[in-house]
């Protein structure tokens, strides 16, 4: 209960400051990761929790698949299979350099063996648009920025799931609850994306009855019913939800304008509480002791990771492109790490391989450093594509290109969902 009433306080103040955050550097996703550490048992001891604990990698996970649900349907297929190509470029050619490069930096600087290193890199490559929400989320940023960044993390969180099952089983015997034998693996994969373009198409179907339809008020709870289902159905049947999320998402959207356009507000709300009790959460893992037991070569390999690894990947994959200078410079640097990389360094805590804990010690210090570098710096950088109102103002029309495509609910009903 001391947590609820924490969050409460924490959410209180964040829809406070909220305007002034938008303006500034002051970071809302900040404020909930101080607010954990400051109640967990680093400093007050309020709260009680382990990285073993339940409520860790629940609301991690439940926090990743809402984001990637509404991240989904910010992605316009027709636009994407025209300009497929960078996210294409930053998935097969600068994720693999960031896996590989973090790798590195973990062996010669943090000690860590070979097999270990490279299961970092894994967990470290996913990036996460949450804590560069004012970058992604915003129609006068140009629109190939936003679906750059917005689908190469939809996407990579599934993608270096199987790297990283794969390598702990490489990593010696496992406490048993990771199973990395490559066929499930693929099986899961496979699953998740049938799942997640399979349900809003069923459901797409019953909404064409004539007998059936929702009233006004309750239309913004169809999509939410769909993304309920699919989670449950992933998790029933071990499917990869992630991948699951974020192409439910975008099918939604692009099968029915008018669904998405009535779930949006509720979504990222949604998204946006799961988001705050994650980071809230993960904050009372972070204490003085966690930071102390990483060795200075460690925080030496978590800036590198940060600052030079991901920026000087991502830069050599989109060599040669059509995106401007400063796009390709912001691009780079916003390769935060979020919550897959959380649900994926628990996975490594849990295996219980060699050298599991050290591996988690670097994997949480690098997403907290990330964090307060990526989430404190995305308005100042987006304010320099002319985003002058960012505490909620409508938006100025933009061209047709970056403008996003809205369709208006209607008395009427869904439509086709």
């Amino acid at each position: 209960m001391v947590l609820i009433a924490v969050f409460g306080a924490a959410l209180l103040v964040a829809v406070l400051l909220s305007g002034l955050a938008a303006r500034t550097v002051l970071s809302t996703s900040l404020l909930f990761l101080a607010s954990g550490a400051l109640v967990g048992d680093g400093f007050l001891g309020l709260v009680h929790l382990t990285p073993n604990s339940e409520i860790v990698s629940v609301t991690a996970d439940l926090a990743l698949f809402s984001v990637l649900f509404t991240d989904g349907m910010h992605v316009s297929l027709p636009k994407l299979r025209a300009n497929w190509k960078n996210p294409a470029r930053a998935l097969g050619l600068g994720m693999p350099l960031a896996f590989l490069f973090t790798g590195v930096a973990a062996h010669f600087l943090a000690g860590l063996d070979w097999t270990t290193s490279f299961l970092v890199g894994a967990v470290l490559a996913p990036t996460d648009p949450v804590f560069a929400s004012a970058i992604v989320g915003r129609s006068e940023v140009p629109a190939k920025l936003r679906q750059l960044l917005n689908v190469e993390s939809g996407i990579n969180d599934g993608l270096a799931l199987p790297v990283v099952l794969v390598l702990i089983a490489v990593c010696g015997p496992t406490a048993g609850n990771v199973d990395a034998a490559p066929g499930p693996i693929a099986f899961e994969l496979l699953l998740g994306l049938v799942l997640g373009v399979a349900l809003p198409l069923i459901v797409s179907g019953l909404v064409r009855f004539r007998l059936l339809g929702a009233e006004p008020k309750l239309q913004p709870l169809l999509p939410l019913a769909t993304g309920i289902i699919i989670y449950a159905a992933c998790h029933l049947t071990h499917a990869n939800p992630y991948l699951a999320a974020f192409s439910a998402g975008a099918v939604l959207a692009h099968v029915s304008p008018e669904a998405k356009a009535f779930f949006e507000p509720l979504g990222e709300a949604m998204a946006e509480l799961a988001k705050f009790a994650a980071l809230l959460v993960f904050g009372a893992l972070l204490t003085p002791w966690l930071f102390g037991d990483l060795s200075l070569g460690g925080y030496a390999a978590v800036i590198l990771a940060i600052v030079l690894i991901r920026p000087a990947s991502l830069l050599l994959s989109l060599l040669g492109t059509r995106i401007s200078r400063r796009e390709k410079l912001v691009a780079a640097w916003f390769g935060p790490k979020g919550f897959a990389s959380v649900v994926y360094g628990l996975l490594v805590l849990q295996s219980g391989i060699a050298q599991a804990k050290e591996a988690f010690t670097l994997i949480a210090v690098c997403i907290a450093f990330s964090i307060i570098a990526h989430s404190s710096t995305d308005v100042p950088i987006a304010r320099a594509f002319d985003v002058e109102h960012l505490a909620g103002v409508p938006a100025g029309d933009g061209d047709d290109e970056a403008a996003p495509m809205k369709a208006t609910p209607t008395a009427g009903g869904i439509g086709r969902l």
